[in-house]
């Protein structure tokens, strides 16, 4: 009689958890009832999971890290249209109206994350960049924009414009994960490209929203500018993994009660995805299951009260690294990024130990002469998921220069586009899934193979050269 009236009970706290969660999964629709539930809902997991800080041990597992071809040719994709998009910027807003000298764009090979010169990407891409002769000094070589790059820089400033309250939003949220809800510019410049904000948000993008946005002078900012928020928005103070799982949290099932799934922790899992035979090997399988089972802390909340040596706080920074990476266009960004913003976002020293201690959650490539790190669930056979417009007319700019390899060898530069970019293919199977020819990376890089993750019994070794 008493366990089933227990049973019971933790069925009728689980159903009003979900009535709560269930409101808070339409944030999207930014209702003022929603934004307190949500609230309420996230304010529900700080206190129990604090309680379980000291009682919960997870298996220790350490995976050697190998190469995923897959992976590394998005990369390898990616770093030439970051490049070549961070070029068509510099070339459009340079002060004169006359070509670009190649020579004051040639000290930008490491900003642009190129390992070949400047120069040499410049001439590979023709139909982006058109070359000619600099007005005064006839031998040095000077680029401005071909018809085709002006067609999409129009078209991205229209995308910048239209999702400017959705990007106010996305930097909202990384400002949010920080200690003092604030965080450096040049921090944020560099992950600017990747956030899908325009190069002049500093100056378009935050002065238009005084209400959220402040900025912070070197003198009070101990040295540095630094970007603020002028109140919380704790209508935004939903994670990706919450809003993931709010469908399942709104209508649950009587097993997951039962289970203890949703007590007032709300243990949320990551969606997981591992290479072949990996989920086989028993020692993995605890060790999700045990990781799985330890509270959900969501990345906005406080944790000032968590045991920095606790598995609650390793699964609090992965939680963190998750909710960055979902913030991005492309659901990746470059390790050093990360750690510009790893004392603001109480991060370890060596967080890059996440990475490769959860490869099921993200992917960490050595390629480009660089780290880059990706979330896995973002990316289904070589696509992303669900992709943003600014990267589907990134991929159209892929497109274009894919063109200008093929047919520069046979004398068939030129590229007839018309406004509305029929040439580009509005067909997501046309660009979505290129091929990527030879990019600027295949040089320096050795080929890659396919490969697994193998479990290490030397579990206390840091020797990896992938981590920090």
């Amino acid at each position: 009689m008493s366990r089933t009236h227990t049973e019971e009970s933790r069925f009728k706290s689980g159903t009003a958890l979900a009535r709560i969660a269930a409101v808070a999964g339409m944030l999207h629709h930014s209702s003022s009832v929603a934004s307190v539930l949500s609230v309420t809902l996230l304010r529900l997991t700080p206190y129990s999971a604090i309680l379980h800080n000291t009682v919960r041990f997870i298996t220790k597992v350490r995976l050697k890290w190998v190469k995923n071809r897959g992976f590394d040719h998005i990369i390898d994709r990616d770093t030439d249209i970051k490049a070549a998009s961070l070029l068509i910027d510099l070339i459009a807003r340079y002060p004169s109206s006359a070509p670009v000298p190649a020579r004051s764009l040639s000290p930008l090979k490491k900003t642009l994350g190129l390992t070949i010169p400047v120069l040499r990407f410049l001439r590979r891409y023709p139909t982006l960049f058109a070359e000619s002769p600099h007005p005064r000094y006839p031998s040095l070589p000077s680029f401005s924009l071909a018809p085709a790059a002006v067609i999409l820089r129009r078209r991205e400033l229209a995308l910048y414009s239209d999702d400017a309250q959705a990007a106010a939003s996305r930097l909202a949220r990384l400002l949010m994960m920080s200690r003092s809800r604030s965080l450096p510019f040049l921090s944020l410049s560099s992950l600017r490209y990747d956030l899908g904000l325009p190069s002049t948000f500093a100056t378009t993008l935050v002065p238009s929203r005084p209400d959220l946005f402040r900025i912070i002078p070197p003198s009070e900012g101990g040295g540095q500018t630094r970007l603020s928020l002028v109140h919380l928005p704790e209508d935004l103070a939903v994670s990706a993994l919450q809003l993931r799982h709010a469908d399942s949290i709104s209508n649950p099932s009587y097993r997951d009660f039962k289970r203890g799934a949703f007590s007032s922790a709300t243990p949320l899992t990551f969606p997981m995805s591992f290479p072949r035979g990996y989920g086989a090997q028993k020692k993995v399988k605890a060790w999700m299951e045990d990781f799985h089972r330890l509270p959900y802390f969501s990345p906005y909340d406080d944790w000032s009260g968590i045991n920095q040596e606790s598995e609650l706080m390793e699964k609090r920074v992965v939680g963190v690294l998750h909710e960055i990476l979902s913030l991005t266009v492309h659901k990746k960004t470059k390790r050093n990024y990360l750690r510009s913003l790893r004392q603001d976002l109480g991060l370890p020293e060596r967080f890059t130990r996440m990475f490769t201690r959860y490869p099921g959650i993200f992917y960490l490539s050595l390629k480009c002469k660089t780290t880059t790190v990706m979330l896995r669930e973002g990316y289904q056979k070589g696509k992303l998921v669900d992709p943003h417009p600014i990267s589907l007319l990134r991929d159209k700019l892929f497109y274009v220069m894919r063109t200008g390899i093929l047919y520069r060898g046979k004398g068939m530069t030129k590229v007839v586009l018309d406004d509305d970019l029929d040439l580009l293919g509005d067909d997501d199977s046309r660009v979505g899934g290129l091929d990527g020819g030879n990019t600027s990376c295949d040089e320096d890089n050795d080929e890659d193979e396919d490969g697994e993750w193998v479990e290490d019994g030397n579990s206390d070794s840091d020797s990896d050269s992938v981590e920090d």
